[in-house]
């Protein structure tokens, strides 16, 4: 487990992209930090860098370097449905990369509930960008096999099982209330 660790946390740190299973589909992603990493996947998905990224954690604690301190009513709004398919956009941290905001003051949030998802952080010692494994506008893969189709040795693909969800996470806008994917 420890070389595995070794091995996933140098390729990340080195730009490498990685597919894994989430709660309804393989997620894509990558170190957060990394700008190299960024551009990678946003190149290979096809995806506009205007809309930004999700961040999953397994714990809040994850994902403090990334976002704005909450005032403890939103600490705990944003809380009340972690672990779990609610992610939330939140005041992102002025060191946060623009590819991973979309260029917004806002960042993407969640605290996954899928055990493999939440392992992988909590191995790797990090949030890890999540965006749907796919190229952009087409449907997400439900397999390992799917993403070493989709994109071959580009990426590397942990091998699991998706979790019981059919749809994406639910998007809600902590200061608006607004929930934007439900």
């Amino acid at each position: 487990m420890r070389g595995e660790a070794d091995a996933l946390r140098a390729h990340l740190r080195h730009g490498g992209l990685i597919a894994y299973p989430t709660e309804s589909c393989y997620g894509l992603g990558c170190d957060p930090r990394n700008p190299r990493a960024l551009k990678q996947l946003v190149r290979i998905k096809g995806r506009n860098a205007a809309k930004g990224l999700i961040l999953i954690a397994d714990h809040f604690k994850r994902l403090l370097p990334f976002i704005l301190p909450l005032s403890p009513a939103n600490r705990a709004r944003v809380q009340s449905g972690w672990p779990g398919p609610v992610t939330w956009i939140v005041p992102a941290a002025a060191t946060c990369l623009p590819l991973l905001t979309g260029g917004r003051a806002t960042l993407a949030v969640r605290v996954t509930a899928h055990p493999d998802a939440a392992r992988l952080c909590r191995m790797l010692g990090t949030a890890l960008v999540s965006t749907s494994a796919n190229l952009s506008g087409r449907k997400p893969a439900r397999t390992a096999a799917q993403c070493r189709r989709i994109f071959g040795a580009q990426v590397r693909v942990i091998d699991g099982r998706i979790g019981q969800r059919r749809r994406p996470s639910t998007l809600i806008d902590l200061a608006t209330g607004t929930t934007l994917r439900p």
